[in-house]
């Protein structure tokens, strides 16, 4: 381990200031529009990244090219309509239309009211019990009561919805107490990872459009609504949802730089190359989030293209990739994960760069010197060790405050190394903390810090290069335990 870190530094020391914000200057400039997922400026951002894979001497990754193409989903919903007894009702002010809604065309005699909408054989709640709902509309409260014994996961909207759907229900309608709370498929246009399929009509619906249904007085409200029986109301509902649903494509930007003897085993080194667009008429360049991480890729694909210049070729092949979707919900990730184009029991381990080019708001210490390791104490014994070992050469302050997978900011499962893990593939999420620029159009490049960032990327190459070299696969001997929400 000692003589592998040696051999790393000489090219670890490629890795400057100079090189980081040279590209950063170009990822997260207003020219990539905010990168945001298949639109016009990821493509450009993939192309950048793809001539610099090129200009090293990667080799593509995907047959003959950089680019693994993915689907995504534009859905337009053009239009959307409710009446009950022959009353319209309005769209946004009265009912919302859910994004994972079908399409449908509907029309009802009566609506079957389930309270909670809540089932759960373990805690034996079942508020379906002894009512038939094939074929028909149900009305259920959103969130849970006060003596709920349920996770949130199961009082969610989507696990009413899917309740709804495994009873045989045609259309469910949701009532919340806020509609504006609601994410509303009709105002904007939106991605999917996959189009809305194999569900039900779905709605959250206004306490007054709930009580029109229920022959309530108009006022009634939710504490109301939360202490009726269960049953059948009988009034004339129509519901009418159309929708457009349009294929898009978004990439994950891959080179490869074989290995020697064990070139048919990999390590992956991934971030994230995606942002959040342009939003009312203001950029999000996405500077740190994760233009920092993408710019990491890029000078680790360099320094090892150096060091194999130089006859110091790692033995394993190192898997350079730059991922879309990130910000929708891990997309890209995923679908590598789920079609790879390297085997993932052959997968030494995947470290994944995530935000590394400023301080958190929430680090309280030396602010010049640390970096939040989270993850190399799962999956594999053999990680931490390799980390501890290679910060006694850098000394940086490694925090690993957020490897509690009870944390509420959930940052474990938050980033793409996540969908690595849970194929079993051992992995660490380099991260500095989210900031007051996060998710801003001010997350911009004047507010990175260089030679901190420098030094967190030539602790990862050297990682990275402990574990491309080692004699053995990274052993997979812990568990990984996923808490309920």
């Amino acid at each position: 381990m000692v003589l592998a870190q040696k051999e790393a530094l000489p090219f670890a020391k490629t890795i400057t200031p100079h090189l980081l914000k040279q590209h950063l200057e170009i990822i997260a400039s207003p020219k990539m529009e905010g990168r945001a997922t298949a639109s016009a400026g990821q493509q450009r951002a993939a192309e950048y990244i793809e001539k610099q894979f090129q200009t090293i001497g990667l080799q593509p990754g995907n047959g003959q090219s950089y680019q693994q193409p993915f689907p995504v989903y534009q859905d337009d919903s053009i239009h959307a309509a409710l009446s009950v007894n022959g009353r319209q009702f309005k769209w946004t002010s009265d009912f919302s239309l859910l994004p994972t809604s079908t399409a449908a065309q509907l029309n009802f005699a009566e609506a079957i009211f389930v309270g909670y909408g809540l089932v759960d054989s373990n805690s034996q709640t079942n508020d379906y019990q002894n009512l038939s709902v094939k074929d028909k509309l149900v009305v259920v409260l959103s969130g849970a009561p006060s003596n709920c014994p349920l996770p949130t996961s199961q009082t969610s909207i989507s696990a009413k919805i899917n309740n709804a759907k495994a009873k045989g229900a045609s259309a469910i309608c949701i009532v919340v107490s806020n509609l504006s709370t609601v994410k509303n498929a009709l105002i904007t246009k939106r991605l999917y990872f996959q189009p809305p399929a194999n569900t039900i009509a779905n709605i959250c619906i206004s306490t007054q459009v709930a009580s029109a249904i229920m022959g309530l007085p108009s006022n009634t409200d939710m504490a109301t609504l939360g202490k009726l029986t269960a049953g059948t109301s009988l009034a004339k509902i129509n519901l009418q949802i159309h929708r457009n649903t349009q294929q898009l494509t978004s990439t994950n930007v891959v080179g490869v730089l074989e290995g020697t003897d064990k070139k048919a085993e990999y390590v992956v080194l991934t971030a994230h190359y995606d942002h959040l667009g342009v939003r009312n008429g203001k950029t999000y360049c996405g500077a740190d989030d994760d233009g920092s991480g993408t710019t990491a890729v890029l000078a680790m694909a360099k320094a090892f293209a150096a060091a194999k210049k130089e006859g110091k070729a790692p033995r394993r092949t190192i898997v350079f990739m730059t991922v879309s979707g990130e910000e929708n919900g891990l997309w890209g990730s995923q679908y590598y994960s789920e079609h790879p184009l390297f085997p993932l029991e052959n997968t030494s381990a995947n470290l994944n760069t995530d935000m590394v080019g400023r301080v958190g708001s929430d680090f309280k210490g030396d602010t010049s010197n640390y970096l939040y390791v989270i993850g190399d104490d799962k999956l594999s014994s053999d990680l931490a060790s390799i980390t501890d070992s290679v910060n006694q050469q850098f000394q940086l302050i490694l925090d690993r405050k957020y490897n509690d997978l009870n944390d509420p900011n959930r940052f474990y499962f938050r980033s793409d190394h996540y969908n690595f893990a849970r194929k079993g593939v051992p992995v660490i999420f380099y991260f500095n903390g989210v900031h007051a620029d996060y998710h801003q159009p001010s997350d911009t490049v004047d507010k990175i810090n260089f030679p901190l960032m420098q030094k967190r990327v030539q602790f990862i190459f050297c990682t990275a290069w402990c574990i491309a070299n080692s004699n053995h696969l990274l052993k997979r001997n812990l568990p990984l335990q996923i808490p309920s929400r």
